[in-house]
């Protein structure tokens, strides 16, 4: 019996042994990772990011992205600092992480010339919705073609330097006018961030599947979200004041180059506001807008304008909309709006009407509009 036991604990000596000669990488124990959790972690400052708010970060912050895509995959993390930074562009199987007390701040476009942000891209259906809807490269932070991609908090993205841009104007290369911006991605999820005074659009995400937007905190000088031609979308928990412009707005313009539907999205427990001077929701003194603030109070949940592909499928529920303009769902260039559903909404102070519905016929792709089994309880 004694010998049985023995034999029995030799064995399990030998097998844990076993187990645990893979973690010996280059004669140092490894940690085992979880299924799916990133193998490396890439720190910007070991490439040469300072973090001091006065050093243009961004090229030792692309170092680090491309440094983690080449080994396969990782998180490049920023501890605390002000990173100001040009274009920081996205890899596949990367993602960021802004921790405590980080914050990536837009540098001003140079005055000289030359430099700067990214160049926008040539897109030949421009013409079918504005600039900043046309082109994704000219940004803070950009992907495309991308997947399996994140951007995580609690940090802060500051886009100070980026244009907020005005009407159907042409913006200069150089000059950037998006937070982030993302194109044709798969597998992407923003969360627990804080963005202030995004530019033309805080987030502007096209082309987009398998999206999360979740615990977000926005507080911007024009649109928080646009979400467009995206499929599969939940964007939940997410806080916006945007008084100059939309709050969450779903949209299916042409600029992909064909019409693409924005289909299966689920807005809930959100709260979408105009009423709150910039800055003030992030910061939490909540000061309301008075009669000497330039501002139209705007805020809003929204479908359209851009509706080239139409709305399917979506979802709205459990949101408070205070001192903005509402809920509109708008078709006009186009396209079918259908099987809408919205539920448990609260609303205070609306600036106009608390629903605004449009059919139209701007068309500005080929196309007849319609609207089909909206219900709003």
């Amino acid at each position: 019996m004694t010998d049985h036991i023995a034999e029995r604990r030799k064995f399990l000596t030998l097998g844990a042994a076993g187990v645990a000669a893979p973690l010996l990488v280059g004669g140092r124990a490894r940690a085992a990772s979880s299924p799916g959790s990133p193998r490396e972690n890439f720190d910007v400052m070991a490439y040469g990011a300072k973090g001091d708010g006065k050093t243009i970060d961004s090229p030792a912050i692309n170092q680090a992205i491309e440094a983690a895509a080449a080994s396969g995959g990782g998180t490049v993390r920023f501890p605390a600092g002000t990173y100001l930074s040009f274009s920081i562009r996205l890899k596949s199987n990367v993602s960021i992480y802004l921790g405590p007390g980080a914050t990536v701040l837009a540098a001003d476009t140079p005055s000289s010339g030359g430099g700067g942000y990214d160049p926008p891209e040539a897109n030949e259906w421009d013409k079918y919705q504005d600039f900043g809807h046309s082109h994704w490269h000219n940004s803070l932070i950009w992907g495309e073609e991308l997947h399996d991609i994140s951007i995580l908090g609690p940090g802060l993205i500051w886009g100070k330097g980026l244009s907020r841009g005005g009407g159907d104007k042409v913006l200069p290369a150089g000059v950037g006018n998006k937070s982030i911006s993302l194109k044709n991605c798969r597998n992407v999820t923003l969360r627990d961030l804080s963005i202030l005074h995004g530019g033309h659009f805080a987030i502007l995400a096209t082309g987009v599947d398998n999206l999360t937007i979740d615990n977000l905190l926005i507080d911007t000088n024009r649109d928080a979200m646009d979400v467009d031609c995206c499929r599969n979308v939940r964007i939940s928990n997410s806080s916006v004041n945007s008084p100059w412009d939309d709050g969450i707005c779903l949209k299916s313009s042409y600029g992909l180059g064909y019409a693409r539907s924005c289909d299966h999205v689920t807005v809930t427990n959100c709260y979408v506001t105009g009423g709150y001077e910039e800055g003030t929701l992030l910061d939490a003194t909540y000061k309301r807008i008075g009669p000497d603030y330039k501002a139209p109070r705007n805020g809003r949940i929204k479908f359209g304008t851009e509706s080239n592909g139409g709305f399917r499928n979506i979802t709205i529920s459990n949101c408070v909309v205070e001192d903005c303009r509402g809920i509109a769902l708008e078709t006009v260039d186009g396209a079918l709006l259908e099987d809408v559903a919205i539920s448990n909404i609260t609303m205070r102070d609306i600036t106009d009407v608390p629903f605004f519905l449009r059919l139209g016929s701007r068309m500005r792709a080929p196309g007849t509009p319609q609207s089909e089994n909206c219900a709003v309880c």
